[in-house]
């Protein structure tokens, strides 16, 4: 049946929405330097650390000391106070640049009702819960983890697994050493060298067998 010429083309299912947040220059250079250690888009980089964030009860419960609104996720409500300040014209300190995200509906659904508990716009409610969730040391340790876990096959994997095992029973400092950890030092050693990170990663694998 064909399409008359006054008739509405069907929304695609899968269409992705658009924001545009305004954020620090800081904030912007971290997410290029994830970027570029896990050798995946600046865009899809920032979508995950957006839908982590909606995802984390530690993120959301950090934002809610904001929300002038009611906020239900699931079996847990956050009580809002319209006589917060609103933080729609507050402005990450320093310079600040605009970075391009791009959401799935129902993700961009979960982030205009963040908005609305926040009392701000969507673009705003998205630079907030970037600044938020990359903070979030769980984020990063996972996001690294399965990064290496899809470019590495199962032997290199269980290489590097053992190389961690080993840092990390003889690491002298109290900080616990993190799958970010070990990739940003794998970056730092073999950048210079590596055609890409995977080959980067078994470079640096084979000089500690």
């Amino acid at each position: 049946m064909s399409v008359g010429q006054g008739a509405k083309r069907k929304q695609r299912s899968d269409k992705k929405r658009q924001s545009a947040p305004t954020i620090s220059i800081v904030l912007k250079d971290t997410i290029h330097r994830l970027s570029y250690i896990t050798d995946t888009p600046v865009k899809d980089v920032a979508e995950a650390i957006c839908i982590s964030g909606l995802t984390s009860k530690k993120v959301i419960g950090y934002l809610a000391l904001n929300f002038r609104r009611d906020l239900r996720l699931g079996q847990t409500v956050y009580m809002g106070d319209i006589s917060r300040p609103s933080l729609q014209r507050k402005v990450a300190p320093g310079k600040t640049e605009r970075i391009t995200i791009r959401f799935h509906a129902h993700d961009y659904e979960h982030v205009a009702t963040l908005a609305y508990a926040l009392d701000v716009s969507p673009s705003r409610a998205t630079a907030l819960l970037l600044d938020a969730a990359i903070r979030n040391s769980e984020f990063l340790n996972d996001y690294v983890r399965d990064y290496l876990k899809r470019e590495l096959d199962e032997r290199r994997m269980e290489e590097l697994k053992k190389v961690m095992r080993y840092l990390r029973k003889n690491n002298p400092y109290e900080e616990d050493l993190t799958w970010t950890h070990l990739l940003t030092y794998i970056v730092s050693e073999v950048k210079d060298g590596a055609q890409s990170m995977a080959d980067g990663v078994g470079t640096f694998i084979s000089k500690w067998k």
